[in-house]
């Protein structure tokens, strides 16, 4: 059985530079509650594909500079 991967995100500090965006004005960009910004933010959810593209907008970067692959110790 194939181990889960695990993602980190650059969406604390994204906020930060826009402007100090919070967690409920970046909600109600993407349509979703606070407490799920909270939760990807935090580690604890994985969004689904459409949502992190999403999210990708908001900030106008790219995917794979909010979320990130960590890496496995070997």
């Amino acid at each position: 059985m194939a181990n889960k991967i695990k993602f980190k995100n650059q969406i604390r500090t994204l906020r930060f530079f826009a402007n100090e965006m919070t967690q409920q004005q970046l909600a109600e960009k993407v349509g979703v509650s606070r407490q799920t910004i909270l939760a990807i933010e935090a580690g604890k959810y994985s969004p689904s594909l459409e949502l992190a593209f999403q999210l990708a907008d908001v900030f106008g970067c790219k995917l794979e500079e909010v979320f990130q692959r960590e890496e496995e110790p070997k």
